[in-house]
This record gives structure tokens, sequence and C-alpha cells, in this order.
């Protein structure tokens, strides 16, 4: 993936990330820095069925969840799949399409299932959704449903590229498209018992009780309108243990949760009207609440750097 994303090893693996913890991704930043490039690029590393739907605002959700078809010689209703049927599904300017047909993304993103007319159709094992979209401040825009935005695991915003990354892109991508030379290096069936794994991942009592604490330290913040939900510390967690897991560990480190906490939380985040208006930020949010949580093993009032794990605790495991 580095072959074609240049100078943006940490958003790629970040996106790997959410693909072991078994998340969906949501890449969001200003037009023409790679988001969908950062997509297809993923997907082509993995042997799997894909589909890409461009979210415009004329899509219906039967074009994504499928529709119910009379075959007239048959005489019966005969399902057709819709694009959702596919093992990573990239979902582009996903905040292009109204909130109705953003809404048919609910059910499979949270589920794994779809129902149309009465009759539930599970989805392929592994299933991912990656999506892109423009900041809400762009013109033909629809905010995401609060709801949808609690079902992406991660949000990544790409910025734009280093000077040394744009030269080699310039260089690069001017003769020859560099994902054409990208090749599946996993199967589907590999993937799916990497989840696996990754789900076994150990995570010491201590180490819950400090992202439990940092849950109920957003839903407490007077800046705050709305914290982090449930979902959001049970994707944490699974974050954490991909991130683990990527690291070569068989648990999971403070250090873990806080590396993930902006990109896990900020973006299921509402800020106060107030604070909004004085430039409080979800992101600023989520660094005083670090600054301040209490990290298993430091010493109170200790600086906060790479925090292992107790020996006790590790042992335990």
């Amino acid at each position: 993936m580095n072959t074609v994303i240049d100078g943006k090893e940490e958003s790629v693996r970040l996106a790997l990330t959410v693909l072991l913890a078994g998340g969906h991704l949501l890449l969001e930043d200003v037009p023409g820095v790679g988001k969908t490039l950062l997509a297809k690029t993923l997907a082509r590393t993995v042997d799997c069925s894909v589909n890409r739907i461009q979210f415009t605002p004329d899509l219906l959700p039967s074009d994504i969840t499928g529709v119910s078809i009379y075959n007239q010689s048959s005489q019966v209703f005969e399902f057709r799949p819709g694009a959702i049927f596919a093992n990573i599904v990239i979902g582009d300017e996903i905040n292009r399409a109204s909130a109705k047909t953003q809404s048919a993304l609910l059910e499979s993103m949270a589920e794994h299932q779809v129902s149309v007319d009465g009759t539930t159709y599970n989805l392929d094992e592994p299933f991912m959704v990656i999506a892109t979209q423009n900041p809400v401040e762009m013109e033909g825009t629809y905010p995401l449903p609060e709801a949808q935005r609690d079902r992406f695991m991660a949000r990544i915003s790409l910025g734009y590229p280093d000077t040394a990354a744009e030269l080699a892109m310039l260089e690069s991508h001017q003769s020859v498209n560099p994902l054409d030379a990208v090749q599946a290096v996993v199967s589907a069936a590999q993937v799916a018992d990497m989840i696996e794994t990754v789900a076994a991942i150990h995570v010491a009592p201590a180490v819950r009780a400090y992202a439990v604490a940092l849950g109920q330290a957003t839903r407490t913040s007077p800046q705050l309108r709305l914290g982090a939900s449930p979902r959001a510390l049970l994707q944490l967690l699974r974050a954490a243990k991909a991130a683990a897991a990527l690291a070569g560990r068989g648990f999971v480190l403070p250090d873990d949760i806080r590396d993930l906490a902006h990109p896990v939380l900020a973006h299921r985040l509402l800020i106060e009207r107030s604070a909004a208006s004085q430039g409080v930020s979800a992101d600023s949010v989520i660094t005083e609440l670090l600054a301040t949580v209490p990290v298993p093993g430091a010493a109170p009032g200790a600086t906060i750097g790479r925090t292992p794990i107790p020996r006790a605790t590790r042992d335990s495991r």
C-alpha cells in the first residue's frame, strides 16, 4: 500500500488496524488528497469481492441493499442483491447522498445483514465499508447522522503530503498508475482468520478500566453534548487489539488506547455550541482528557509517555 500512497504510512497502518479489527473506516478530507485511492488500494490487497458505490443525491436505498423483482415466468418475486453484497464496499463521497439513502447502510454495518421485504440476507465475511467524504462545509454535502458516524470504527484525515512525498507522486503517477501493480497478498478467508486471532488478544482489567474511564470522561465533559457510546468503547478496544497485533504483541498496552483515542472517538463527539464558538474541537477535548484521566501504571503527576502495563498485570496473562 505504501508504494501507492506516498508519505502516508500512519494512515495506511490505521487502515490496516481497522481491517484487522473487523471495523469500518471513514476517510474524511478535502477533495484530491487520495481518499478514494487509499480505499481502492486496501481493497486490491485482499483477494475478495469488492463493490464501489458512488453516492449521489439521486441514489436510492434499494440501489445499496437490493430489490425484489417479480419474475413473470416463475410468478415469484426474486431478490436482486444490491452493491452492499461484497466483502469490501467502497462508498465514495458518502455524504453526497441524502440521509434516507445513507441510512440504508445502518443495518449492514452494525449486524452484517440486510433486511428486504421481510427477509434477512446475511453478508459475506469479512465485511468492511470504506467510505470517503468531504468536510460538511463543502458544497452539496449532507452531514452523516450520528447513528451512522458511530458505526465507523475510525476516521482518517489524510491531509496534504509533504514536499518529498508530493515530488515522488508527481514522478511516479504521471506515466503509469501505481494501483495497477498492486496484487492481492491475502485471501478473504485469511483476513477472517486474522480478525479472529486479533479478537483473542489479551486485555488486562486495568486497560479495560482505562478505556471505560476515557469514555465516561467524554460523557461528563461540559464541552460536549454527546460523548462516546458503549459501542465506541467496544470498537476502541478492538482497534487497540489490532494495533497490538501489528506491533507483534499478544497483549494491549495503555498506549494503544491513547494512540487510537483520536481516530476512534473524535468523529463521534458533538461539541456544545458555546464551546464550538470558542474554537473548541473534538480533538482538543480528547487531548485534554488524555492528559487528565489517570493511566494504569503511571505515577501521579508523571509525564505520560510510552507507559507499560505493570509487570504483575502482564505476568497474570
